[in-house]
């Protein structure tokens, strides 16, 4: 090398950088590939924007896409308004993924969604269809598809002339839900169609990299219903129960997503506002002088040493709760090593029914009270029973204990009643 640096002694080693290619760009900035965005797809996304050329949406993952006019309606459009409105949830097909412009072109005209999906161009990318591929199965399957929709868009026909009411409409559309689990159609990168088992197994395999990532998953419990696999710390994951509220249909992403009693908006907002806290919270964890990457026998046996060593000490130090993921282990020592749980939330960490923003707050709380809190009723009922337990024959230090006052009568008035009408 040095030598090389005498001959050449302004000469760059390094290799030039290779410009990204539109595809990678396009992979890079939205997270979508020629699978799982390509023309023929249906899409859901809301309206964002509406001008005299079209209506602009942003479909699951922050995409833009574009309605021209022309595409609106099977007839002839004067105004984007006359058809949807923004902060309209449309679902609509994709003509032509235009990577250049970062952007997807999209149609709501019924011929587009009658077409065969055969009928679509293939990405070039995406490989060769199999020998074996059973296309009478395939057109079977998308038959089906096609009657299930011509029944929702007559029924909507209808409402639209008045024909039914719109009660009546929503409430043959909302019986055509199978409220079965079924696979999303979700473009954002975190989402998986698959069972807990393989996405457990990825963020496993991922190693130290995937430590804090989450990914989402459709729930085997019901069709109204997401699970988030979250990976806590290399091997363990915890998973969360989320709730969909506001379905357009069983394959779609709910536009309300409910954890306990906190809304979200989107998958991305859940992932920000929930899953990152926690993450900054683990981070917190980990740091504090008092944590050990000790496992929990471990931690019992130094416990008991130490206090050996100092049998008037008070010794408590923090690990990982190995029962429950997502879980921390406060351990502690009188004569027999205790321990409590200590909850990880976006809010701070639960303790003892309460939640504290640090953990030098939950410590000093700790401190104050090592047994945690006792409910009202029992340290009522622990007092009741300290007071009846003391015995009132036993003399004081200065002299013996005045006997209880006797039970008489109350006295009777100073003077009798004057009975009424008398001098």
């Amino acid at each position: 090398m040095i030598k090389w640096e005498f001959r050449l002694p302004f000469e760059d080693p390094r290799k030039p950088m290779d410009p990204l290619d539109r595809e990678k760009l396009f992979r890079l900035l939205t997270g979508e590939t020629d699978q799982t965005l390509c023309p023929g797809k249906e899409v859901t996304g809301k309206v964002a924007r509406i001008s005299d050329f079209g209506a602009h949406l942003k479909l699951e993952g922050d995409v833009p896409a574009f309605i021209p006019l022309r595409n609106l309606a099977d007839g002839h459009v004067e105004s984007a308004e006359d058809v949807v409105q923004i902060g309209t949830i449309v679902t609509a097909v994709v003509t032509e993924v235009k990577k250049d412009h970062m952007s997807v072109d999209l149609s709501l005209k019924l011929e587009d969604f009658r077409k065969d999906p055969n009928s679509w161009d293939r990405p070039s990318s995406l490989p060769a269809l199999d020998p074996a591929f059973d296309a009478v199965a395939a057109a079977k399957i998308e038959k089906g598809k096609s009657k299930e929709r011509e029944e929702r868009l007559a029924v909507a026909r209808k409402a639209a002339t008045g024909e039914v009411s719109i009660a009546d409409a929503s409430s043959s559309v909302s019986m055509g839900r199978s409220k079965r689990v079924t696979r999303r159609a979700c473009a954002h990168p975190a989402f998986r169609n698959g069972k807990s088992e393989e996405i457990s197994q990825e963020l496993i395999d991922g190693g130290e990299l995937m430590v804090g990532e989450a990914l989402v998953r459709p729930s085997s419990k019901n069709a109204e219903s997401l699970a988030v696999h979250w990976l806590v710390r290399p091997g363990v994951i915890k998973v969360i129960e989320v709730t969909e509220e506001d379905k357009d249909n069983d394959a779609s992403i709910g536009n309300t997503l409910m954890i306990k009693n906190e809304a979200y908006g989107s998958i991305d907002e859940l992932l920000a506002r929930y899953i990152a806290p926690m993450n900054e919270r683990v981070a917190e964890l980990i740091n504090h002088r008092k944590f050990l990457h000790f496992s929990e026998a471990d931690l019992d046996q130094k416990l008991r040493d130490l206090k050996n060593d100092n049998p008037v000490g008070v010794f408590y130090f923090l690990c990982w709760n190995e029962n429950f993921p997502g879980y921390a282990s406060l351990r502690f020592i009188f004569n027999n090593p205790r321990s409590h749980p200590v909850g990880i939330t976006p809010d701070g960490f639960s303790w003892s029914k309460k939640t504290y923003p640090n953990l030098d707050a939950l410590m000093n709380a700790f401190k104050k009270n090592p047994r945690g809190s006792v409910s009202v009723a029992s340290s009522r009922q622990s007092g009741n029973s300290s007071l009846r337990s003391v015995d009132t024959s036993k003399s004081s230090r200065w002299g013996g204990r005045r006997p209880p006052p006797p039970n008489l009568p109350p006295p009777p008035p100073p003077f009798p009643p004057v009975p009424p009408g008398a001098q």
